[in-house]
């Protein structure tokens, strides 16, 4: 005995289709006689209006007019099409500007069945996916420059600061904030203040604890982990425009930046390579701030200095071969 592809054999997903479909079978015991419960399907559309109510004394000419109403398809330009169930058979067809004033109750509809509209008008507003395809729409796109000189955006704001606190960095403001959202809801779920926070009597709130050496000058400030892996020390064997190669893949290209990114990882300092082939992640920008121009989206990269090797690594000739099984 063959056993169908479509079978459910996972005994929670039986268990809540039988929850789901326990009630199909009476689903419509609470309708009135003469009610009428169908669905509307559209040639143009993949969109399914479900469950539309009707009497069955209304007429042909009211089922086209909330066709019409639903979809935008005129009366005179609808070919109806009536089925027991979406995706059946058809029984009966009705062409346009015909049977208007035939109530829907001659039809003998069961309830739930499927009345598809074709739409014969040849210049139809929703032909060609026109109502439902995003893709056609087209989508606004502002240029870097212009982004830059707005006042107001994300990145304005983190000018403002960086002006105010030359070690300002966005990444490490939403490292922060996230951790006191963190603090707070510890706070509100175990009535405990975590370390580095402390609870402020006036707001009510939870807010991070000031540190003395904040308002101090901070010569002795121990350096972050970040600092001292990726400090200046780690990029001082690599020069600009020169050849290298980069790990992990022994991938190849050209320096072409070599300093401080704050927003990137954990910070320290990076560098910037444009890579031969395109097996890269990056163009040269990190949060809309460019570092290099790369000739493509994945042609660049920033790697740690420990990852970068200069010196004498040409491009790779994909076709030289030095086998001389290969011709």
């Amino acid at each position: 005995m063959t056993t169908s592809s479509s079978t459910i054999k996972n005994e929670d997903l039986l268990a809540l289709k039988s929850y789901i479909t326990a009630a199909d079978a009476t689903q419509y015991n609470s309708l009135a006689a003469t009610t009428l419960v169908l669905d509307l399907t559209h040639s143009n559309l993949n969109q399914r209006h479900a469950e539309i109510r009707f009497d069955k004394h209304d007429t042909v000419d009211c089922l086209r007019q909330k066709i019409h109403q639903k979809t935008g398809t005129p009366p005179h330009m609808q070919h109806l099409q009536l089925k027991a169930t979406a995706g059946g058979n058809i029984f009966y067809e009705i062409l346009p500007e015909m049977e208007s004033e035939r109530k829907l109750g001659y039809y003998n509809l069961p309830l739930g069945a499927n009345v598809h509209c074709v739409d014969l008008d040849p210049y139809s507003s929703s032909a060609g996916g026109a109502y439902e395809n995003t893709a056609l729409v087209e989508k606004y796109k502002m240029s870097d420059e212009e982004y830059d000189k707005r006042k107001g955006t994300l990145r304005d704001w983190g000018r403002q600061k960086k002006e105010e606190n030359p070690e300002f960095s966005l990444m490490k403001h939403a490292k922060e904030h996230a951790q006191l959202v963190e603090a707070r809801r510890f706070y509100k779920e175990s009535g405990s203040v975590k370390e580095g926070f402390e609870f402020d009597e006036s707001s009510g709130l939870i807010i991070r604890a000031e540190d003395e050496s904040d308002n101090a000058i901070q010569t002795s400030k121990p350096k972050s982990d970040a600092e001292i892996e990726y400090g200046p020390e780690s990029i001082q064997h690599l020069t600009l425009k020169d050849r290298c190669q980069v790990q992990p893949g022994s991938r190849r290209g050209e320096i072409a930046y070599i300093g401080q990114i704050d927003d990137l990882g954990g910070g320290g300092h990076w560098v910037g390579v444009i890579l031969d082939e395109p097996l890269g992640r990056s163009d040269g920008c990190v949060n809309s701030v460019r570092y290099f121009e790369a000739p493509g989206p994945n042609r660049g990269g920033f790697f740690r200095g420990k990852n970068v090797e200069s010196g004498n690594f040409p491009e790779i000739d994909i076709f030289a071969s030095d086998s001389e099984d290969e011709l």
